[in-house]
């Protein structure tokens, strides 16, 4: 059908009487249009004579006409010619200036969406035509007020589509607005409040201050109208939240009229003060910090509001915690007493209480005393008469314990400052223990629960209480056993809730208590809740036989940490009744997987903490879980029962060995690892009959390959296992040539491919071996010399002199005859090639660490011979084997190696790294006794011009200065005020290494010298403002407690870092091309890397808001490694500040938007651009999964657009997947 053809059809329905033909034929050409927009475009009289049809049709008799008419116009306006978009612009403004009030609704609403789905290329032409007329309109005394709303909204819309053309109009849209703020319809003043809010952004700053001058500020006046008073404080509020930036420097002004506003006897006033209090807390965190008392003080009073009933007013708060159930019963009598449908204080407490959470979840530096403050106050709220308020209460507590988590301390295992071995002083937790933050909550829990616990007992919505039993989980994720004492009130309250029949409502309810029971069994001693087990069990079977999936899997939860908190279960119907439900869902096949996931985790339990119960139950479940079409769970069950004490009996291990095995052979790589886990467990018995040893040995040899790094260190284990269990059997198939076994590991051990944990594995099956059969040694030693002189410089001959070593530490008979051997290769007159020379030389190094060979010194001289190769790789091992030989007798061979550096310029680096061996690889003990001979030369080494030569000696200077801080760290300081840049770049280097010993030994002497080294960041030299933010990297990651003291200091100058640095971009032309060279580029990516590490490890003493403005910075970096942190700092960040970086979604917005673009491919364009773009946008796909759970609705507008556009493109599936994750 052609394009005409189509037009014509249209038109002549458009012009029928009927007004299903006028609506079809509007719908058809949007359907079409959406489609394929060229049927529109053709001949240009044809598509005016459309057009003229639809524009004639906005203004039918027919309301679903005129609305399908204005969503074809939203369809036709992409895709318009200019004059036609002239033509319907001019039309509709007709109708909207006209006198009918029902066609200038719908103008209203076309122009609404003309301009949202105009072309970006002609909104700034439409903007020039729209806007002055309608400021004009909005100008005009008798413009309805149906009129004027729509009027903003449209210029609304305008301003986020053409901001620069919509501030340029005449008059001036921010003055007309301005103007509206004094009608007398409420509704135009809030829309022109918040139109204006949206405006103030892009607008230039003498509006803004026209705004505050010509009508905030005299609307402080005691002689102001009320209504006008509420209107100046609400667009205080909304600018706040729209352009904090600008309303920043003139908080400290505006604060007095909001504080002399509230205590007004109007209840709107109030509650629009409390709002703009609470924009200000999260919008404005550091201008209002000086009145920041004042701001709680207003919410503590307020929370507190009700005139109608102030029973509690005469009370002081400490006497409202005590008696806080006894209150709670007055609160309830005089509920039942008054009624008012008309009394609106609850939104006053409501607002009171979310400017309480917004300065909690903004200031966690003021935990402690918040506890002292606010919580007793939060508390007695608790049982507030408006449900509301009372769940919003809950949440802000919910706030508060979530801010402990992260800033509070160490329980629970969530404080963010614990480093790894490291030992914490009290001192440096900066708060005594009595006012820490924990200790406060602890002090609190008996009011706490006293008053919930009474709430969850009555009759409350199912929202309500579940935000109850949310606020319960949170409390005992922070502080562990905190409900030991209200036990039995607490699972009383649980039982209320399961008692209740499951429905749509109801279901989230109880998943979430019973999600809480779960928590709370194993956080919780047995003891504090043995009693209670026997009337809390039957509602839990109850809940576990219910058809709805999610509340049957959180069921079967509860009862595996209630099995595991009371073990050893030997009586009890309940564990029996749980099993023969358990086992009933894994024999059904229509049993849910997360059912039967939970259901299996339940079998594992009840064999280990109720197995005398069980075990007379004849086994149906083993059958019913290797039938399950999901073998994981099976496996983890198995393994569980297998590493537990329980004894179970040959036949049920040889059946699950059997399992196991098949399960293995049919696996991908994904479940091979919990398989082979699984079968380590059970091999370990030493049950397994000889039949099937064999078989596991057949078997694993297919998996000793390089094809799975991850299965192939497993199945190493799992042999070096058998050989160990199974020596009888297992070594003689080992042992075999026809099977292969030997050759194939020797291969494995000279590949470059095999490292890290897969070596090791490699290194303990030699080990196992040679001492089940020390004989072996002689076949094994010269095989792996084979395979590595096949292998050639392919080969890894540091792989293979380590499997050596190994062999002959477990056979030390063989240490002089292979010494001898390998000595053969390195003499002056050998003829041996250089990959032989190579692995002699490692071998010897990794022999002569635990052995002595100042026998065979001429072995030493041999070695040291190769100082002088040709080959890079030979020198390169002479000196690993020089220096790993000292270590077997330092006394006779280091004082040669010292020589060397002192001497022999030519030889000075190798013999460098000969040291760093020694002292890498020596015992504490030994390297206290060599450090005096190797210190000084090491130390005259720090001014070397050659870099090479003082990053070795840096390394080595560290590890000593570990060993004996006392002496060396002093001297190692002494030379930070060296005038040459290569001293100081060493000595920071060398404080670099001792910094990562992470044990707390020598902190007291570390301490002192911290400001001292990290003053070197301001200076001149980049190399060592680098080395100097890569030591403070280091000691942030290892010893935060040692900087912590000094980051209020330290934070500016690293901030100044991180900022780009236009004169250290250099232009250096190659060619006919300019190369542009970014030479702070290094600097400023390892201060990006310290703050990352300092989010990890000290976050208590950082200024969250401040810290967050220089990662929205960074997340705009030319450099896309700089962006990748700054994406991992964001996501961490939405993480443990919420609240701040909800308030900013949109700040980040437009980085956000650039990075996911698609990228536009040119001919320059190689595949590392396209890896590496896709790199940057996986990490910034995974910050915004982060930062879409905690945005605030409508508080970031441009984002929820940005990430609904996402959630329906390409990248929606991956989106979601990394929410589910995270």
């Amino acid at each position: 059908m052609t394009k005409a053809y189509l037009l014509q059809s249209w038109n002549e329905k458009m012009m029928s009487p009927d007004q299903d033909f006028r609506f079809m034929a509007l719908s058809d050409l949007t359907n079409e249009i959406t489609r394929d927009p060229s049927v529109f475009q053709g001949d240009e009289s044809a598509e005016m004579k459309t057009l003229d049809h639809v524009m004639k049709l906005v203004e039918d008799t027919i309301s679903e006409v005129k609305n399908q008419a204005v969503l074809c116009l939203g369809q036709l306006t992409k895709i318009l010619r200019d004059s036609q978009q002239d033509f319907v612009i001019e039309k509709l403004i007709a109708l909207f200036n006209g006198t009918d009030d029902e066609l200038r609704d719908v103008a209203g609403l076309a122009l609404k969406t003309v301009m949202t789905n105009i072309p970006d290329g002609v909104v700034g032409k439409a903007c020039t035509k729209v806007g002055p007329r309608l400021l004009k309109q909005l100008q005009n005394p008798s413009t309805p007020p149906e009129a004027i709303l729509e009027g903003l909204s449209i210029l609304a819309i305008l301003n986020t589509r053409a901001p620069d053309e919509i501030t340029r109009l005449d008059p001036q849209p921010v003055a007309v607005f301005t103007q509206l703020l004094k009608h007398n319809r409420v509704a135009v003043r809030k829309r022109a409040i918040v139109t204006i809010a949206q405006f103030i952004p892009g607008s230039a700053p003498n509006v803004f201050n026209a705004v505050l001058k010509d009508y905030i500020m005299p609307s402080w006046g005691g002689s102001v109208p009320l209504d006008r008073r509420v209107t100046a404080v609400q667009l205080v509020g909304a600018i706040a939240r729209t352009a904090p930036q600008k309303l920043g420097p003139v908080v400290g002004e505006l604060l007095p009229g909001i504080f002399s506003a509230i205590s007004k006897d109007d209840p709107e006033l109030k509650e629009s003060c409390l709002q703009t209090l609470e924009s200000l807390v999260l919008r404005c965190p550091q201008e209002i910090t000086p009145c920041l008392n004042q701001i709680i003080n207003a919410g503590l009073e307020y929370i507190k509001y009700d005139p109608n009933y102030a029973a509690d007013d005469e009370e002081d708060e400490d006497e409202e915690m005590e008696d806080a159930d006894d209150d709670d019963d007055d609160d309830s009598g005089a509920a039942d007493e008054y009624s008012d449908d008309e009394d609106t204080s609850y939104k006053i407490r409501r607002s009171s209480t979310k400017v309480l959470a917004a300065v909690i979840g903004t200031r966690p530096e003021m935990l402690s005393k918040i506890y002292q403050t606010v919580s007793p106050v939060l508390i007695s709220r608790f049982g507030d008469r408006e449900e509301s308020v009372k769940v919003e209460v809950w949440a802000t507590y919910i706030i508060l314990l979530n801010q402990t988590g992260v800033y509070g301390g160490t329980t629970g295992g969530r404080d963010n400052d614990a480093v790894a071995g490291s030992k914490r002083k009290r001192q440096d937790e900066n708060m005594d223990v009595e006012d820490s933050p924990l200790d406060l909550l602890r002090s609190q829990v008996a009011a706490m629960c006293k008053v919930l616990l009474k709430q969850l007992h009555s009759k409350s919505p199912a929202s309500s209480s579940q935000a109850g039993f949310q606020l319960l989980i949170e409390l005992i994720t922070v502080l562990p056993g905190a409900l030991s004492q209200h036990a039995s009130n607490v699972l009383g309250c649980a039982k209320s809730v399961l008692s209740q029949s499951v429905a749509n409502t109801t279901t989230t309810l109880h998943t979430t208590t019973l999600s809480f029971l779960a928590l709370f069994f194993k956080t919780h001693p047995a003891g504090s809740f043995n009693t209670s087990v026997l009337s809390i069990t039957p509602v839990l079977l109850t809940e576990a036989t219910q058809k709805h999936p999610r509340v049957a899997t959180e069921a079967f939860k509860a009862f595996s940490a209630l099995l595991q908190a009371v073990s050893p279960v030997t009586s009890g119907d309940w564990a029996l009744q749980i099993y023969k439900e358990a086992v009933n869902r894994l024999s059904r096949n229509d049993t849910d997987a997360e059912v039967r996931a939970a259901a299996e985790e339940v079998i594992g339990d009840l064999w280990v903490a109720a197995t005398p119960i069980v075990s007379t139950q004849g086994g149906a479940e083993w059958e019913a879980l290797r039938r399950s079409a999901r073998p994981e769970g099976a496996v983890k069950v198995i393994k569980k029962v297998g590493g537990s004490n329980v004894v179970m009996d040959e036949a049920w291990t040889t059946q699950s060995v059997e399992w196991v095995l098949g399960i293995v052979r049919k696996s991908g790589r994904g479940g091979r690892a919990e398989s082979f886990e699984c079968l380590d467990v059970l091999v370990s018995k030493g049950t397994v009959p000889a039949p099937l040893v064999v078989e596991i040995t057949n078997q694993l040899k297919s998996y000793l390959t390089i094809a799975d790094i991850a299965v192939l260190a497993q199945a190493l284990s799992t042999l070096s296992l058998l050989l160990k269990t199974y020596t009888k059997i297992t070594c003689p198939i080992v042992e075999d040539g026809r099977s292969g076994f030997l050759g194939i590991i020797a291969e494995l051990a000279s590949s470059p491919l095999v490292m890290g944990v897969t070596l090791s594995a490699v290194e303990d099956f030699y080990g196992t071996l040679v001492a089940a059969d020390p004989q072996i040694t002689s076949h094994l030693i010269p095989g792996l010399m084979m395979r590595a002189e096949r292998a050639g410089k392919d080969g890894s001959p540091s792989n293979v002199s380590k499997c050596i070593a190994r062999i002959l530490r477990s056979d030390p008979m063989d240490i002089a005859g292979t010494i001898s051997e390998l000595n053969k290769s390195i003499k002056a007159r050998s003829t041996a090639k250089e990959s032989q020379i190579v692995l002699s030389l490692l071998t010897l190094g990794e022999i002569g660490r635990t052995v002595d060979m100042s026998l065979q010194a001429n072995v030493f001289s041999d070695v040291l011979q190769f100082y002088t190769s040709d080959s890079e790789a030979v020198r390169s091992a002479a000196a690993f084997a020089s220096g790993n030989i000292c270590i077997g007798n330092t006394h006779v061979f280091l004082p040669k190696i010292v020589n060397m550096i002192q001497t022999d310029a030519t030889r000075r680096i190798l013999a460098l790294h000969a040291v760093k061996e020694v002292v890498s690889n020596c015992s504490h003990g030994q390297l206290e006794g060599v450090a005096e001979v190797v210190w000084t030369p090491l130390f005259q080494q720090s001014g070397n011009t050659d870099e090479g030569t003082r990053n070795v000696a840096s390394a080595s200077l560290g590890k000593l200065a570990a060993i004996n801080p006392e002496r060396y760290l002093g001297q190692l300081c002494a030379k930070l005020q060296d005038p040459s840049p290569a001293v100081k770049a060493t000595v920071l280097s060398a404080l670099r290494y001792t910094l990562i010993d992470i044990s707390a030994e020598y902190d007291d002497q570390l301490s002192p010298l911290i400001p001292e080294f990290l003053s070197l960041m301001n200076d001149s030299n980049l190399a060592v403002q680098r080395l100097t933010l890569s030591t403070l990297n280091a000691a942030a990651r290892n010893k935060p407690n040692l900087i912590q003291e000094h980051l209020q200091k330290l934070m500016p100058v690293l901030y100044a870092e991180t900022a780009l640095k236009q004169h250290l971009i250099k232009i250096v032309d190659m060619g006919p091309w300019k190369h542009r060279v970014d030479e702070g580029l290094e600097a400023r990516k390892t201060a990006y890397e310290t703050m990352y590490t300092l989010l990890e490890t000290c976050l208590r003493k950082l200024d969250i808001n401040e810290f967050l403005s220089h990662v929205l910075v960074g997340i705009g970096d030319e450099a896309n490694e700089i962006k990748v942190l700054g994406y991992m700092m964001l996501f961490r960040l939405s993480q443990v500040a919420p609240t701040a970086v909800a308030q900013r979604l949109d700040e980040a917005l437009p980085e956000l938007e650039k990075t996911m673009k698609d990228v536009t491919v040119t001919k320059d364009t190689v595949k590392q651009d396209l890896e590496r773009a896709a790199e940057l946008q996986r990490s910034c796909l995974r910050a915004i999964a982060g930062l879409s759970k905690i945005r605030t609705a409508g508080a970031s507008p441009g984002f929820d657009i940005f990430l609904t556009r996402l959630e329906s493109g390409k990248w929606g599936a991956e989106l979601k997947e990394l929410r589910a994750g995270n």
